[in-house]
Order: structure tokens, then sequence, then C-alpha cells
């Protein structure tokens, strides 16, 4: 009969003492990225006048609307109370 082979799996290496001594990390020394500097946005003056002149529009309506309603609700009328009739 036939010897058993030796089994052929390779050995572990100790990479420790292969060196004789412990291998020093990466010397490599890079500077930290720079810092973002934030920027401010300064708009035109025409920009900035036609937003104004949006938002006094928009100001104005809701405070039109807010007094009617408000009057409306003062004098009891309320929107059931208009009939609208269709003639053909």
């Amino acid at each position: 009969m036939a010897a058993p082979l030796e089994p052929r799996a390779k050995r572990s290496v100790d990479l420790g003492s292969a060196a004789g001594a412990v291998t020093p990390g990466s010397r490599i020394r890079r500077a930290p990225p720079p810092k973002a500097e934030a920027k401010t946005v300064v708009l035109s003056r025409s920009e900035r006048d036609r937003n104004a002149v949006l938002a006094g529009i928009a100001l104005s309506a809701a405070l039109l609307v807010t007094i009617l309603a408000g009057l409306a609700a003062y004098s009891g009328w309320t929107p059931r109370q208009v009939v609208i009739e269709i003639v053909d």
C-alpha cells in the first residue's frame, strides 16, 4: 500500500520576527485641507428694490384682505348670502 502524502499547505509567516523589528508607520505628513472662506452675497441695488416692492405689494394685499374679512364678519355678511342669477 502507498503511504499517505504530506499536506502541501503553506506555512504561516510571522511578519514581526522576519524583519527583526516592528516596522514603523507611514512617515508622510500632509497639511490639513484649507478651510473654505464664507462668501457673502451682496444684492445689487435694483434687485434689493425689486424685492422690497414685491414684499410691499404682498403685505398690502394681505392687509386689505384681512381688513375686508374683519368688516364682513363684524357686519354679519357671509358669502352664502350672495345669489347669482343667470338669465338666458
